[in-house]
């Protein structure tokens, strides 16, 4: 985990980079926009979260935290590993929660295209996937282990205590070095990393990256219909972002 100084480095690393390709590789089965799972219950969204979220409602609610607690774990630890600063808005306002949220409502959190069976054996750091726990026991176990630790010690819950504080125990996550139920606090660690990027760039119509504004930190042209005209051009091409949500009309 960075210090304030290394998380503006980072921001302005992720601006000139190609980073999000990555990032969006590791979403795969991403649920789109008004899909709902059948066994999803949408509720609604924390007063707190409304007044950060100044887009009009895309049916953006969640459908797998049902415990206030739980997603307001979630939101303050993300905004943590991308926070808001003077190049753009933090994962709060980019609605990467809900983003994560519905994520793990459907296949990714399933891991409905990945074999699940055992035998289940401590593997070693490259060998990926070693658990029996699927990804919503996996973030569930893993937002409730950063309130756990929030409440023993500093005797309050992770999104209440002051930011450096939270970097302490997000540090010791990513470090492997806290406890936990089935999996390890590094790998739990990573995931909400990866999908944290994930929500920040992938398109609008999975429930994050609100406004585009993630792309518009990178002047990602997001989902153009066609590059013909520009290719002959030797003039760089600025283009405003468009989403495949955008495209629905006309599809």
């Amino acid at each position: 985990m960075e210090t304030q100084n290394s998380i503006l480095t980072r921001r302005n690393f992720f601006k000139t980079s190609t980073l999000v390709a990555g990032a969006l590789l590791g979403a795969g089965g991403m649920q789109p926009l008004g899909a709902h799972p059948a066994h999803a219950h949408p509720t609604p969204q924390t007063n707190t979260l409304k007044a950060q979220n100044n887009e009009p409602n895309r049916s953006r609610g969640r459908m797998f935290f049902t415990r206030d607690d739980d997603f307001s774990v979630l939101s303050a630890a993300i905004e943590r590993i991308f926070p808001e600063d003077d190049l753009g808005p933090g994962a709060i306002k980019l609605g990467v929660a809900f983003f994560i949220d519905n994520q793990l409502a459907g296949s990714y959190g399933h891991n409905a295209r990945e074999y699940m069976q055992g035998p289940f054996e401590k593997g070693t750091p490259t060998q990926g996937y070693q658990t029996p726990m699927i990804r919503q026991e996996i973030f569930l176990e893993g937002v409730r282990a950063l309130e756990r630790e929030s409440l023993k010690r500093f005797q309050k819950s992770f999104f209440n205590i002051p930011a450096r504080s939270q970097d302490v125990i997000l540090k010791d996550f990513e470090a492997n070095k806290v406890a936990m139920i089935g999996t390890s606090s590094g790998y739990f660690f990573s995931l909400l990393r990866e999908m944290t990027l994930c929500g920040v760039y992938a398109d609008p119509i999975y429930n994050g990256n609100i406004g585009m504004a993630g792309w518009k930190m990178k002047e990602f042209p997001g989902a153009q219909m066609s590059y013909l005209p520009y290719i002959a051009d030797k003039n760089f091409q600025k283009l405003e972002p468009v989403s495949l949500s955008d495209m629905q009309g006309g599809m």
